[in-house]
């Protein structure tokens, strides 16, 4: 595997962090995960589910593959175990809080001065510095809200509405894989370490940079517009007959107008002096959506599905999570892996969006029971059955699950 070798300690909680590291799991690394006594509240998701549901695939999905460990940092023991480990490690990956971290000496500052090689990640609501560097933050919030995504989402005059579950935060680990890898190809041209920081604020940011380029380059940005009076009504969404959604995104410069409008069976929309030339097409924009629906509502949905592809156009139906899950060309396209389910079977949870053809994955561990391997790691770094025993006495440590 690609990361073979390279051992990522992760002190971390929630999403953003976790699913940074399981994608290095996932590609081969030793992820340590650490956890405080109480445990990542992630594993709790479905604590109060019904009784027919058993499982946490939303923490899994994160966590497959990891090695678990419970260490109190706020006892010494617990803490002095936790810089140790720290200082055999290529990656120490954390969201905990900077302030937490040096009152606890487990900063940057103090573990590189222990192991200079370390690359230091750090995943903030809203990064290292500024007035609001100490606030907590959620991808709800800080990359969703503040960023501006969800104001430039919502339509104008709509309402706000929420984030799905861990979409900013799953953004946000690719950027944080993204800076751990940058840093360590510099080490091995280096053969130093150094700190990376990646925030959900940021990563909000810059996943709408298109449109933020718009507004800091020219003081203004059109907001977004409801589907029957959009900007442009040849990007926009239609229904079948049969009532499937689909959305068309065309080509720019209008070269696919008149390949749609021959594929709705409407050719005479090109002679319509309302829809002809970019400019009169989005001043007429609301007539146009109208006939387009009323077009595209004389077919089933598997015809829409073949005109359109006849014509070479460019679209996508607008699946629900079930088809999406049924999808063939999501499972050719690599979107699923294999997750032991600890029982003898295996289950389905997505995967990272990369592949390595030829080093494909095929079946991946289930995530780590709380402290499951407390007791093997600490031995690997010296602790011997009595220093284990010890700090579990103390409550310094929890091993097994």
């Amino acid at each position: 595997m690609l990361l073979q070798g390279l051992k990522v300690i992760e002190f971390s909680s929630y999403i953003a962090a976790p699913g940074a590291a399981g994608i290095l799991a996932d590609w081969g690394a030793d992820v340590i995960k650490v956890e405080r006594p109480e445990g990542d509240p992630m594993r709790a998701v479905f604590a109060d589910a019904k009784s027919e549901l058993s499982g946490n695939p939303t923490f899994a999905v994160d966590n497959r593959g990891k090695r678990g460990v419970v260490l109190d940092i706020s006892k010494p023991t617990g803490r002095d175990a936790l810089a140790r480990l720290a200082e055999t490690a290529d990656v120490f990956l954390t969201n905990v809080r900077p302030a937490a971290l040096k009152r606890a000496r487990l900063d940057e500052a103090t573990l590189r001065a222990a192991n200079p090689r370390l690359v230091y990640a750090m995943v903030t609501g809203y990064g290292l510095e500024g007035p609001d560097a100490h606030l907590p933050g959620f991808d709800v919030t800080a990359f969703w809200s503040r960023a501006g995504v969800a104001r430039m989402h919502a339509p104008k005059g709509s309402d706000p509405f929420i984030l799905r579950t861990g979409v900013g935060d799953h953004t946000t680990s690719l950027a944080t894989v993204s800076a751990i890898l940058a840093a360590l190809y510099e080490r091995s041209q280096t053969g130093q370490g150094r700190v990376v920081q990646t925030s959900l604020l940021a990563t909000g940011i810059y996943a709408v940079s298109s449109d933020l380029a718009v507004q800091l380059a020219f003081g203004r940005l059109a907001s977004n517009r409801p589907r029957h009076d959009p900007f442009d009504p040849l990007a926009n969404f239609y229904k079948s007959r049969d009532d499937h959604w689909f959305v068309l995104n065309p080509r720019g410069g209008g070269s696919d107008w008149p390949h749609l409008a021959k594929a709705v069976g409407r050719p005479e929309l090109l002679e319509d002096e309302r829809f002809k030339g970019g400019r009169a097409r989005k001043a007429n924009a609301v007539a146009l959506v109208q006939e387009l629906e009323a077009a595209f509502a004389q077919y089933d949905f598997a015809e829409v599905r073949r005109r359109l592809d006849e014509a070479d156009l460019v679209w996508a139906p607008v699946q629900t999570p079930a088809e999406v899950a049924a999808d063939p060309q999501a499972a050719a396209a690599g979107a699923w892996v294999e997750v032991e389910d600890g029982r003898g079977g295996a289950y389905r949870s997505p995967a990272a969006p990369a592949r390595f053809p030829g080093a494909d994955l095929h079946l991946r561990p289930p995530p780590p029971g709380l402290g499951q391997h407390t007791a093997a790691v600490l031995a690997e770094v010296g602790y011997s059955e009595a220093d284990i025993a010890a700090m579990s006495a103390e409550g310094a440590a929890v091993t097994g699950a």
